[in-house]
């Protein structure tokens, strides 16, 4: 126990021992040798202190959230607060063709007439 006091007491006392064993200990374990004097060695201490950006969480798991952003604007247009105009396009578009006669029974139909059907009586158009 004493040999470490005396060490301890070493360690304070302001000899170039003392400053060599600070600085060798600090050295082995990880901490600043010496204090940074310049604004520069503190910015560069401070960069390597950091986590890595590939390793990074907050960015390796990062995602875009653009199903949320999209119903967003898809309420937002309902209400109308926000104007999309390639689905004002499309709207208007399909509200010309049902103007014209030409819509379908659904999306994605198309009869075909050659077609035998399971229902004779139904004439499809």
């Amino acid at each position: 126990m004493a040999t470490v006091q005396k060490y301890l007491k070493l360690a304070k006392s302001g000899t170039t021992y003392s400053k060599k064993m600070t600085l060798l200990s600090n050295r082995i374990f990880g901490e600043v040798t010496r204090p940074a004097s310049v604004p520069l060695q503190t910015k560069v201490t401070d960069k390597l202190s950091k986590l890595p950006v590939d390793k990074d969480p907050d960015v390796v798991d990062y995602y875009h959230r653009l199903p949320e952003a999209h119903y967003l604007f898809v309420f937002l247009r309902q209400y109308g607060l926000f104007r999309d105009e390639h689905a004002d396009f499309t709207d208007e578009m399909k509200r010309q063709r049902k103007l014209r006669g030409k819509t379908h029974a659904y999306p994605g139909f198309k009869p075909n007439p050659d077609r035998p059907t399971k229902f004779a009586s139904l004439k499809l158009k």
